[in-house]
C-alpha cells in the first residue's frame, strides 16, 4: 500500500472517530439529556415517601367496619464496620416469622410445634438475605405490630432499622368480607385495595402519600443551605355505607345455618332498600378473613351476588308478566288457553315443574302455581320485540354498575339471533344468565313503583375538606305505577298460596317468587342438581326490604320452596320486627 493510500485510510479512520465522537456527544447532550439530569438529580437529592393514611370504612351507624393500625416494617442495613452476629436470624426469627412465611392455619390457632417449624423457615429465610452480600438494604418483615417492634429494639442492635406503616384492622372480624375486599401490596410493596370496595374504591382509600426531596452531599448526607421540596401528604377518604350492622349480624347468621341445614356447596343473601337502592346486607358462604386473605383459596375472593352469573328460574315469571301487564297484553284475569297439557316448542315439550295442569288458569294462577306452560302463553302474546324490550328496560342486558369491584359483564346474543324457542325457554327463567345484582335491581323497580334505581353500597364519601352524599339515582321508568301495583298482587298471592305458602308469616303482606332452576352440565341440564332462589319484598303496599335468597345445589332437597323459601322468610320474620312493623292480622 503507498503512502497515499495509507494517508487515506487514517483520515478516514480519524473522520469516522470523531463522527462517532460527536454522535456520542449529541447523544449525551440531546436525546439522554433528560434522562442524565434525572439520574443526577437522583444521586443529588434523597426522596422520603411519607405514605397516606388508607380511608376507612363505617357502617350507617357510624362504627368502624374496618380501620387501620399503626405496624412497622424492619429492615437492616449492612455496615462492613459493624458485621452482622453470627446469631442474628435465630435472634430475628421468633418475633417475625408470622410475617415472613406463611402457613395454612391461621396464627392464633397455631401449634407450638408448627409455630417452631415456621421459626425454623423463617430463619433460613433470613440467613440466606443476610449471606447474600449484594444486599446492603435488607428487608426482613413489613406489617409487624407494636409488641414485635418493642421486642426487636430490646436486642440494640445499630444496623435494625424500622419505618412507620399500616394495617387493616377488622374491628368485626371476618363480616362482610366479599363486600369490602381486602388490602394487600402491588408489584412496588405499596398497599392497594382488591375486590369489593377495597378495590373498586382503591383512588379514594389511597389518598396520596407525602413526599420530601432534600439535597444530599458525598457523604449522603443533607445540606442544610441545600434545595429542599416537599409535597403535602393526603390521607385516603372514609367511606360510610348503607350497611346495617344488625341486618348484617342477621343474614351471615342465618346463612351459616341454612348452608349447613341444606348442606348447600354456597349461598348468598342480599337486602336492599328498593326505595333508594341502598344495600343494607350483603352475605356469601364460603367466605374468608380479609385479615388473613392469603390464607384461603382465590375463588373464595369474588363476590357471587356480583361475579356469578346462573339462570335466574322461576323467579324471572315475574319480570315477563310485568311486561305483559305494562303492554296490555294480558290483565290480571285473562285465562290460559294452553294450560291443560304440556305444549310442543319445535322438538321440545315443556311440561309443568309438578307435572300437574291447571286448565283455563289466570295470569295471577300462573304466577301462584309457578306455571311454565303458561308462561309460554304470556311470552307468545308478548311477541319477540317486547319481549326484549323490556329484557333491556329492567336491566337484564347490561350490568348493573353496582360501586363493588368484580362485577361481571355478561355477553347476551343480539336481538336476531333469539328464535322462538329461546324465547319460550326464557319466560320460565332458562336458557341465559343473570346475576344476582341484576335480579335485585329488577325487583326493585316492582317493589318502587316501577322505577328502576342504581344499587349503591357507599352513601357518603368523607374527605378532610369535604363530605360527598351520593344522591340516589333512577335510571328509569320500567313499568307503571299500575303494572307494577298488579304484578305485586301476583306476588302476594304466590307467597300466600304457592307451593311455599307452608314457610310464610302469618299477619304480614309479603311479595314473593320461588325460583328453582337445572344446573347444566356438559351442555344438559343434571336432574339432581339445582339453584334455588327466592326473591320479593315486604311490606308488599310499603317496602321496607328487598331481598334475594340464593343457595347453590342444596342436597336436603332440590326445590326452592322447601330450602331457599323458609330462609327468606326466617330472615324476613326478624327484619319485619327490627323496622317495626305491626303485623295486620291474618
Amino acid at each position: 500500500m503507498t503512502a497515499k493510500w495509507r494517508l487515506l485510510s487514517i483520515n478516514i479512520l480519524f473522520s469516522l472517530a470523531v463522527v462517532l465522537l460527536l454522535s456520542r456527544l449529541f447523544y449525551w447532550q440531546v436525546l439522554a439529556a433528560d434522562q442524565l439530569a434525572s439520574m443526577a438529580e437522583e444521586q443529588q437529592l434523597s426522596t422520603i415517601e411519607l405514605p397516606a393514611r388508607r380511608g376507612e370504612f363505617l357502617f350507617k351507624d357510624g362504627s368502624f367496619l374496618t380501620t387501620n393500625q399503626s405496624a412497622y416494617f424492619a429492615y437492616l442495613i449492612r455496615n462492613p464496620a459493624d458485621p452482622f452476629p453470627d446469631d442474628l436470624a435465630q435472634t430475628l426469627s421468633p418475633y417475625i416469622f408470622s410475617s415472613v412465611t406463611y402457613s395454612a392455619t391461621p396464627s392464633a390457632f397455631l401449634t407450638l410445634a408448627d409455630k417452631q417449624k415456621l421459626q425454623h423457615k423463617a430463619e433460613d429465610v433470613i440467613q440466606d438475605r443476610i449471606n447474600n452480600q449484594r444486599l446492603t438494604w435488607i428487608p426482613l418483615a413489613h406489617k409487624i405490630d407494636k409488641n414485635s417492634k418493642q421486642k426487636l429494639e430490646s436486642f440494640n442492635l445499630p444496623q435494625l432499622f424500622f419505618e412507620d406503616e399500616q394495617k387493616r384492622l377488622y374491628p368485626e372480624a371476618s363480616m362482610a368480607a366479599h363486600l369490602i375486599g381486602f388490602v394487600g401490596s402491588d408489584e412496588q410493596g405499596r398497599d392497594i385495595g382488591y375486590h369489593g370496595l377495597e378495590g373498586y374504591y382503591q383512588r379514594e382509600l389511597a389518598g396520596r402519600p407525602g413526599i420530601i426531596r432534600q439535597e444530599k452531599d458525598a457523604f449522603n448526607q443533607p445540606i442544610l443551605m441545600g434545595s429542599f421540596v416537599e409535597q403535602e401528604r393526603i390521607n385516603g377518604r372514609l367511606l360510610q355505607l348503607h350497611l346495617d350492622k344488625a341486618i348484617q349480624y342477621l343474614i351471615e347468621k342465618k346463612l351459616a345455618k341454612a348452608v349447613d341445614q341444606f348442606k348447600a356447596s354456597s349461598g348468598s343473601v342480599t337486602v336492599i332498600d328498593p326505595n333508594t337502592g341502598a344495600i343494607l346486607a350483603m352475605a356469601s358462604l364460603p367466605s374468608y378473613d380479609p385479615a388473613e386473605y392469603y390464607l384461603y383459596n382465590k375463588r373464595n375472593f369474588l363476590n357471587p351476588v356480583v361475579s356469578d352469573a346462573f339462570e335466574p328460574g322461576s323467579i324471572f315469571k315475574i319480570f315477563v308478566m310485568a311486561a305483559a301487564l305494562d303492554t296490555d297484553t294480558v290483565k290480571p284475569d285473562t285465562k290460559c288457553d294452553i294450560c291443560h297439557d304440556l305444549v310442543k316448542i319445535d322438538k321440545y315439550e315443556i311440561e309443568t315443574w309438578n307435572k300437574k295442569y291447571h286448565p283455563d288458569s289466570s295470569m295471577t294462577d300462573v304466577i301462584v302455581h309457578s306455571d311454565n306452560v303458561g308462561m309460554v302463553f304470556v311470552e307468545q302474546k308478548l311477541g319477540k320485540d317486547k319481549f326484549l324490550e323490556y329484557f333491556k328496560k329492567f336491566g337484564f342486558h347490561q350490568p348493573a354498575n353496582i360501586d363493588l369491584q368484580d362485577e361481571i359483564i355478561l355477553e347476551y346474543k343480539p336481538d336476531k339471533h333469539w328464535t322462538y324457542v329461546d324465547l319460550a325457554t326464557a319466560s320460565f327463567g332458562q336458557g341465559f344468565l343473570t346475576t344476582g345484582i341484576q335480579l335485585l335491581q329488577a325487583v326493585a323497580a316492582i317493589a318502587n313503583d316501577g322505577q328502576l334505581v342504581q344499587l349503591r353500597v357507599v352513601s357518603k364519601v368523607i374527605g378532610a375538606r369535604r363530605e360527598i352524599t351520593i344522591p340516589v339515582k333512577v335510571k328509569n321508568q320500567v313499568i307503571s305505577k299500575q303494572t307494577a301495583d298488579q304484578i305485586t298482587d301476583m306476588m302476594v298471592a304466590a307467597a300466600k298460596d304457592g307451593e311455599a305458602k307452608w314457610a310464610s308469616i302469618k299477619g304480614h303482606k309479603i311479595a314473593g317468587k320461588t325460583g328453582t332452576a337445572q344446573v347444566a352440565v356438559g351442555g344438559k341440564y343434571a336432574e339432581e342438581k339445582t339453584n334455588a332462589s327466592f326473591i320479593g319484598f315486604a311490606p308488599a303496599d310499603d317496602p321496607k326490604f328487598a331481598m334475594l335468597v340464593t343457595l347453590k345445589e342444596p342436597k336436603t332437597s332440590p326445590w326452592a320452596s322447601e330450602t331457599a323459601a323458609p330462609l327468606w322468610f326466617s330472615i324476613a320474620q326478624d327484619l319485619l320486627n327490627y323496622f317495626n312493623v305491626v303485623p295486620q292480622g291474618e
